[in-house]
């Protein structure tokens, strides 16, 4: 990163991953071609997101064929006209992608999701109704890098 004033620490850019409810999933197809695509996560805390996706399409194509990735979630972004800026706070991460074969993992990643966007409701029913056509996927984190705007360093 080259303004290294306006890096966040680890701690910081964890709070960003954990609280954020969508982020942009970069991935590349067999042919080479870039493809991101925006889509809801959670992050365990133990160095991995998890995803849920359909079991087809071209999201699990291009997973398939390069399990490298990139991950950006905007943690904030207060535009301010008057200064021909925005105050943000974001995260990017690398890493590889997978999708999860084990059934304790599956449950795991399932769990996780449904507590953080539908807290305090039992998703026994939905994860049950969903199993057959669901993939479940991981992000290992190899490297993450959270910045902010130099507004917000600077006060």
């Amino acid at each position: 990163m080259r303004r290294l004033r306006q890096l966040l620490n680890e701690a910081d850019a964890k709070e960003i991953l954990t609280n954020s409810t969508n982020g942009v999933l970069s991935l590349v197809s067999s042919d080479g071609e870039p493809y991101g695509v925006p889509i809801s996560f959670v992050y365990d805390r133990d160095g991995h997101i998890y995803f849920h996706s359909a079991v087809k399409g071209h999201k699990m194509e291009c997973i398939a064929a390069d399990s490298r990735c990139s991950f950006c979630v905007i943690g904030q972004d207060m535009i301010v006209p008057e200064e021909f800026t925005s105050y943000f706070r974001s995260v990017i991460v690398s890493g590889t992608i997978h999708t999860v074969s084990d059934t304790d993992e599956i449950m795991k990643g399932l769990s996780l999701l449904c507590a953080k966007y539908s807290p305090g409701i039992d998703p026994s029913a939905e994860i049950s109704k969903c199993l057959s056509h669901v993939s479940v996927l991981r992000l290992n984190i190899d490297s993450m890098t959270g910045k902010e705007a130099i507004e917000l360093v600077n006060r």
